[in-house]
């Protein structure tokens, strides 16, 4: 668990933080909604069973969640499945730091490269990426969209 009295606390979920998980997501992706005419993959995702099989870092004040990142290790990378920051709590570096949480459990695990994907639609998140030093491996085809996947060396 990591504390700072700027940012908050930084810690593991449980079983007990899917309903916050579930939220908090839900909030984060709603503004896309009305962008792509569905909602986005991670506002239906199934957080009950994902909790057993994937890494949640959540980022805490006072007890309520502001950011998550959802990662799962791979055998030559760490994949993040989701990163999602409160609409409250945007424009605080809030993505950045929980960025740099994946860079380090990948780090810690010995890979040496991040990967995940986004909407092309989502162009604040293709932005924030690419600022983040991220560049783009592949598009494909989605839902009447195009998916960008990300790739970002360590």
């Amino acid at each position: 668990m990591f504390h700072d009295h700027d940012t908050g606390t930084l810690r593991l979920a449980t079983k007990d933080d899917v309903f916050a998980i579930r939220a908090l997501t839900r909030a984060a992706y709603a503004k896309w909604v009305p962008i792509i005419g569905r909602e986005p993959v991670p506002m239906t995702a199934d957080y009950a069973s994902a909790i057993h099989t994937h890494r949640f870092d959540l980022l805490e004040r006072a007890d309520v969640l502001i950011a998550l990142i959802e990662t799962v290790l791979h055998p030559d990378h760490l994949w993040i499945e989701n990163l999602a920051v409160s609409p409250d709590h945007h424009g605080q570096g809030l993505g950045r730091q929980m960025l740099h949480q994946a860079e380090h459990v990948a780090r810690s695990c010995g890979r040496e490269e991040i990967k995940l994907l986004t909407n092309r639609a989502f162009s604040g998140n293709v932005a924030f990426y690419g600022r983040a030093g991220f560049v783009v491996e592949r598009e494909e085809q989605f839902k009447g969209g195009i998916i960008a996947y990300l790739r970002k060396p360590l």
